[in-house]
């Protein structure tokens, strides 16, 4: 899918068609949609691919009069998009093409982000779109608030679950806490590659930097730092979270073997004094019913009370 907007007016603005100045997304595009654009825009078809890889790192090219950008995107793993490889994972990362020429500003994405349907709806503002570096360091600003978004609910999912662990046996808890864990790392190693892409952005050689966007770049770089330490912050409790969980199932089932193993002992002493009485043997003392039914109650009692001494029923 193909669209095309233009800040018209200090407002972004959906063309028909693209022109010089104009900002195209594409979003999936068929490959009659990247021909066109290889045809009629001039693109590179190794970037157009490139963009579409999910497998792409984040990095940067230059060709000739293109720039090529490639960025780390947050993405939220929705339920109908779930199969056995990710069934665990609720956040990961999807690789965001960006394509400068001195016409064109281009974006390329494998699946739609809210991220730039928020741009294009006009609701961020300063957005001009033929003003290519200031509408990239926008466009990453976004991205890098976006991760800090992503930590933030990673926090609620996992400080909720905690509340769980005191009673639960289960493992439904410790699979969520590892696909949390399993987000984590996407999260923290699509950071650091966006940092590297962005420290090659600030030197200018790229695309033109000017005064007025230091302003911007520092605002960039410092919601990347700050997204990387809560992302390492949130790992390292999510760590010792995972690591406490399991010690109290492994303790709860303890308790559980504990109890059941008293059960067993308490229930193998009446076996034991009708198994002597039940002998097919002549000499037996006092060989009536009574006798075995008292001798049993009174061991399962006293072999209870030390038991519950040795609190061996909690």
């Amino acid at each position: 899918m193909l669209k095309f907007y233009k800040t018209i007016d200090g407002h972004i603005q959906r063309l028909k068609q693209e022109e010089p100045g104009c900002w195209v997304m594409a979003v999936h595009p068929t490959e009659q949609e990247l021909q066109y654009m290889q045809m009629s825009m001039n693109l590179d078809r190794d970037f157009l691919s490139a963009s579409l890889d999910e497998e792409e790192m984040s990095r940067t090219e230059k060709e000739e009069d293109q720039t090529f950008i490639v960025v780390d995107v947050p993405y939220q793993v929705e339920d109908e998009e779930q199969n056995e490889e990710n069934s665990t994972v609720l956040f990961t990362t999807i690789p965001l093409g960006i394509i400068i020429t001195d016409q064109y500003f281009v974006t390329i994405s494998s699946k739609q982000s809210e991220i730039l349907d928020n741009i294009a709806a006009g609701m961020v503002r300063g957005v001009q779109t033929k003003m290519h570096t200031r509408f990239l360091l926008i466009i990453l600003l976004r991205i890098a608030q976006r991760f800090l978004l992503h930590l933030k609910m990673i926090d609620r999912i996992a400080t909720s679950m905690e509340s769980q662990m005191h009673s639960s046996m289960k493992n439904e808890a410790l699979i969520q806490l590892m696909s949390l864990q399993k987000s984590l790392v996407y999260i923290s190693t699509s950071l650091r590659a966006n940092e590297a892409t962005l420290k090659r952005i600030s030197r200018g050689n790229l695309v033109t930097l000017y005064e007025d966007d230091e302003d911007l770049m520092q605002d960039v770089l410092i919601e990347i730092h700050q997204a990387m330490e809560m992302s390492e912050i949130h790992t390292n409790i999510l760590t010792g979270t995972m690591d406490a969980y399991a010690s109290i199932i492994s303790n709860n089932l303890n308790i559980v073997m504990k109890v059941m193993t008293s059960v067993t002992i308490l229930m193998t002493i009446p076996n034991m004094v009708f198994g002597y009485y039940g002998m097919n043997v002549s000499g037996l003392q006092f060989p009536v019913w009574w006798v075995p039914v008292l001798v049993s109650l009174v061991l399962v009692l006293a072999a209870a009370a030390v038991l519950a001494k040795f609190k061996m029923f909690k």
